[in-house]
């Protein structure tokens, strides 16, 4: 139905019948449509968007014009700025958006119609998300980085999540790291990512290293996530190339010297060379 057809119009006073006035204001007032409801309640899934309807009825004898917001929840209407002739009762349809990223539970919020001059009047909105809660947690974009572990944990349940962390690394010859499980003193949000460090001091000096990160939570929530990384001493390996280097060109530059010595030796004259004259 469109918003048009919504908009109905009463000769009369009395013919309007009677509307719950859950907030009024200086000859309007707010309601939710229907009639008998004091508030506006809804409940549905994480994301989920939920309908309803907001009736302002205009009791006075001039057109009002009302603008309609919302707080403590994202909603959307029909038509935000509404002009509504005198004895008369205007439907606006609006949408509520349950948050995908927070947890089961409840909370408020209002519908709110502020006239030009001013004047205001509110309807309360209550809102429950429901549905199973879901305990689920990534670990992702795990890096080695020098003398720390850097790493993201992604809260994609439906339930806030205290998690714990197991850290361990294997080298070559055995393992070089190993952390039991400990509570981190963070709290993940639904649908949030949350970059953590997880500082490492001593890492080895020369090795190839596996490490490996699990993370688990309340719910059943359990995930391992790992990332390799070399270490090489390179200030050592620097310093063994550079004598290596050295040691290879003082090689070469006595070669080449003994060659040139050779080249610049002069030859020894034949017995018969240098000699002429009359044999007798």
């Amino acid at each position: 139905m469109s918003f048009a057809a919504r908009v109905l119009f009463l000769a009369a006073l009395c013919a309007l019948g009677p509307i719950p006035a859950a907030g009024a204001a200086d000859g309007w007032s707010l309601a939710p449509s229907g009639g008998g409801r004091p508030s506006f309640y809804a409940e549905g899934v994480p994301g989920a968007d939920l309908r309803d309807t907001v009736s302002v009825t205009n009791r006075n004898t001039r057109p009002v014009t009302v603008r309609l917001t919302a707080t403590g929840a994202p909603v959307t209407f029909a038509e935000a700025a509404v002009r509504i002739p005198a004895r008369t009762r205007a439907d606006i349809p609006f949408t509520v958006r349950l948050p995908a990223d927070r947890a089961t539970g409840d909370r408020t919020g209002a519908i709110v119609a502020r006239d030009a001059d001013g004047r205001h009047t509110t309807v309360r909105l209550l809102l429950r998300t429901g549905g199973p809660k879901l305990a689920a947690l990534t670990v992702e974009h795990v890096a080695v980085r020098g003398d720390r572990i850097t790493y993201e944990l992604v809260d994609r349940g439906t339930t806030a999540l205290t998690p714990r962390l197991e850290v361990r690394a294997d080298g070559v010859l055995g393992r070089v790291l190993d952390r039991a499980p400990r509570t981190l003193p963070v709290e993940l949000a639904p649908g949030s990512r949350l970059r953590l460090t997880e500082p490492w001091p001593d890492p080895p000096a020369l090795d190839a290293v596996d490490v490996r990160l699990t993370a688990t939570a309340a719910g059943g929530a359990r995930e391992t996530a790992q990332a390799s990384a070399r270490f090489v001493p390179w200030d050592a390996v620097a310093g063994t190339a550079a004598a290596a280097l050295l040691a290879g060109t003082a090689v070469a530059v006595r070669r080449r010297g003994r060659r040139k010595d050779e080249r610049a030796v002069p030859e020894s004259p034949s017995p018969e060379a240098g000699f002429t004259g009359a044999v007798g």
